[in-house]
Order: structure tokens, then sequence, then C-alpha cells
């Protein structure tokens, strides 16, 4: 488990430079946890469309700024407020939200990857630069110039503990230094552990996969995840599909 100190200045700069990510304990109260946990749940319920579910259990969901907007101000408090600006720069933004479940029974699994799309504007992002862009449960997304990926960080909100059995994130250590190529040569392997209320913060680069959870494991592992990028401009004059500055 990576834990940092909980000043922005030792969390920021170096530190994150060198590995690529950190964790943050205990910076939501459980107050604060089950009030994201009711916008979330209202939402997923009204907007079916944005849901990915299997037979009927709601895994994963896109699109989650427009259909429970309330989340969009999650991240709001002092001590991620200064870290986003400390990293990223006074001119920052949230570019996209997404939701991650793994219910009892319903369980899932991705591969090693990293995250190299972002949500658009519209479909006409011109090529080479960018990737051709394709429609996501009703949002254009693309894979842009790697200096894009590079100035973007994420927040993974934990609104459930991460156990051992409740399929934790795994990461390759400083493998965002290698670009978006999937090279761990010199990378150490770690899994998140941690509570409710704790941040994972990452860059899309890191290497990242996610197990199954244990099957005789009752735990829900809930996640909201928030992408920040340091500036509204993107290259060859493309847009965001929505950018909510800091």
């Amino acid at each position: 488990m990576i834990v940092v100190p909980e000043t922005c200045e030792t969390i920021a700069g170096e530190d994150l430079a060198r590995t690529g990510c950190c964790l943050l304990s205990n910076v939501l109260s459980a107050d604060r946890v089950r009030e994201i946990l009711v916008y979330l749940q209202v939402g997923l319920a009204r907007h079916a469309d944005d849901v990915c579910t299997s037979r009927g259990t709601v895994y994963a969901a896109r699109n989650v700024l427009e259909f429970a907007p309330e989340v969009a101000s999650a991240w709001r408090i002092p001590v991620l407020e200064g870290f986003l600006q400390e990293s990223l720069g006074p001119d920052f933004g949230l570019v996209r939200g997404l939701f991650f479940d793994k219910p009892p029974g319903q369980s899932w699994a991705l591969p090693w990857h990293k995250d190299l799309s972002i949500a658009v504007a519209g479909p006409d992002a011109p090529q080479p630069e960018y990737s051709v862009p394709r429609l996501k449960r009703g949002v254009w997304h693309c894979e842009p110039p790697l200096e894009v990926l590079e100035r973007m960080l994420t927040l993974r909100i934990h609104l459930d503990d991460m156990t051992p059995t409740n399929g934790p994130l795994e990461v390759f250590v400083g493998s965002h230094r290698t670009g978006k190529e999937l090279r761990m040569e010199g990378c150490p392997a770690r899994t998140i552990l941690g509570q409710a209320g704790d941040v994972f913060v990452m860059r899309p680069l890191l290497i990242h996969r996610s197990g199954r959870s244990h099957p005789d494991s009752l735990e829900h592992r809930r996640i909201l995840h928030l992408e920040f990028a340091a500036s509204a401009d993107l290259p060859r004059g493309v847009r965001w599909h929505a950018f909510l500055r800091g």
C-alpha cells in the first residue's frame, strides 16, 4: 500500500512525479460517503442508458457528472483542492466522472492497461494527433496526444473499504513514465488497500488492473472515479465534452 503524508507540499511534487500514484487516507467522512452514495443511487435509477448491468445489478456507469451532478463537488475539500492545484496548476478542471462497483456475486475483472481515452465534444478530432472518435454511451471518446494524458490526474474516491477479497486495484508503481506503452520493467507491483473515505490518486498513464472479488465475498467495492486536466485547452482546437473549472 502506498501511503504518503497528508500535507500538499509532500504528496504533490516529486513523490507523485516518481510513483504516479499515492493514497490519501481519511479524506471523506462517513457521512459524506453516505451522501455521495445516495446521489449516485438516485442518478443510477433515473438514467438507465448510462448504466452497465449484469443480471439486473449495476456494476459501472459513464456520464456521472450529468446524471448525478451533485457528486461533481465531492472533491471540493481543502486537501484535495490544494493537491490538484499543486499537481496540475491553477487552471485545472474536472473533465469526466465514472462509477464502478463490484457487487457481491457479480464480480468482474480488467486486465493490465492504461487509461488512454478522453471524452470530447464531437466526432471531428484531427488525425493522426488523435485516434478516431468513438461513441460510448452517447459521448464521443478518443485517444489524445501523449502531452494531454501527461497533464491529467485521476481521483478514485472509495465509497467502500478496499480489501484483499473484493477485487482491489493493482498498479505498477512508476509505470506512468513509459508513455502509452505497457512496459512494467523495473516498476514494482502494489495492491491498493484502504478504507471507505480514502482517495487513491493516479496518473492515467499508470499501468493498473483489477481482479475479481472472492466468490464468497459479501462486500461491495464502489468507486467514484473523477478525471482532471491541467487546462481547458486541447491541441488543435479539440474541446472537452465537459470542463468544470477548479
